[in-house]
């Protein structure tokens, strides 16, 4: 079964590059990869040895695509297919599979403790979809799903599961195929992210990505907590204690259930405001806070060739790069 069509089937193939896990379902080598968010689309293109080919980055007009689980996303269709096109023909990408990188407002994921779960996914899947049916906006048979097993902390195991509404996904998808692009994989920009964090030990990540907050939280591979919001403010109006209310729930969450408390902080998506809150975050948690970016390239987890990527800051297409290995 091709990529394109398992993803129809509803199977989202994401992961995050940790020794000590992986997703269940295989990642397809898909050496393109697009990345659309509320105000550029940016693509990437990796070489056979893994090293970055090219890339490139379109802007979109303010309200051009507006990220919802539930609403339409792409406002104006017209802007965001131009710059699609741009930024695609400037790879010269035509008739081949392409990995698809979703704001992650789009994509919901929970992250569940089992003490007995089904081995074969055609019993977990519906088993799923009726525990959660409450937990999304949106109608279980217009629901894609897709979800993969983890170490527990004691007993059992844990499940992390992300859900999308079909013809959403299909919105997006139909961007990739209007250029004749087939969409093989879609995963949301933080799940890909996490690629660039170094989990040894209880590492947060807080990435702002237009109104939206996402936080996770990793441990030794097994990713603890997930939660993305709605900010009370962004841009400019967003400040240190509104970021620190959102980003407390999970952190609390965390430090009850694991009895440990947050040893890093990595921070994404505040551009040149980054100065403004490490202060008052380190206040908080009283450990390691830098910048997600700067950390994974002081680790060396992103090669010399990725730096035109750091420079934009588009972790999205750099953590997707890592799942590639």
């Amino acid at each position: 079964m091709s990529s394109a069509a398992t993803f129809r089937q509803g199977i989202f193939q994401f992961a995050w590059a940790r020794r000590a896990a992986r997703w269940l379902d295989a990642l397809p080598s898909v050496s393109l990869a697009l990345e659309v968010s509320p105000n550029r689309v940016a693509a990437a293109r990796w070489s056979r040895t893994g090293s970055l080919d090219a890339y490139a980055v379109e802007s979109l007009p303010p309200g051009a695509l507006i990220p919802s689980a539930v609403e339409v996303n792409i406002v104006n269709s017209a802007a965001v297919k131009a710059a699609v096109a741009t930024a695609c023909g400037r790879l010269r990408a035509r008739d081949e599979d392409v990995a698809m990188i979703l704001p992650d407002t789009v994509i919901r994921v929970f992250v569940q403790h089992f003490e007995e779960f089904p081995r074969s996914a055609e019993e977990a899947v519906p088993m799923l979809r009726w525990k959660l049916k409450k937990s999304v906006p949106f109608e279980s048979d217009e629901t894609l799903i897709s979800f993969m097993r983890q170490a527990p902390r004691e007993t059992g195991l844990e499940v992390v599961t992300a859900l999308a509404r079909l013809r959403i996904i299909r919105e997006y998808e139909s961007l990739a195929e209007g250029i004749g692009l087939f969409p093989g994989v879609v995963l949301s920009s933080s799940l890909a992210a996490i690629s660039l964090l170094e989990d040894e030990r209880p590492t947060l990540l807080a990435r702002v990505s237009g109104s939206s907050l996402t936080t996770a939280i990793v441990r030794r591979g097994v990713l603890c907590g997930y939660r993305c919001t709605e900010l009370p403010a962004h841009g400019a109006n967003l400040t240190p204690q509104m970021l620190l209310e959102e980003i407390f729930p999970v952190a609390a969450y965390y430090q009850d259930t694991w009895q440990e408390t947050i040893k890093a902080v990595r921070l994404a998506g505040l551009g040149p405001r980054l100065p403004e809150f490490i202060g008052p975050l380190e206040n908080e948690f009283h450990c390691d806070m830098s910048s997600l970016l700067s950390s994974a390239v002081s680790q060396g987890l992103v090669k010399d060739y990725a730096r035109p990527l750091v420079d934009r800051e588009l972790e999205g297409l750099i953590g997707w790069m890592l799942q590639r290995g």
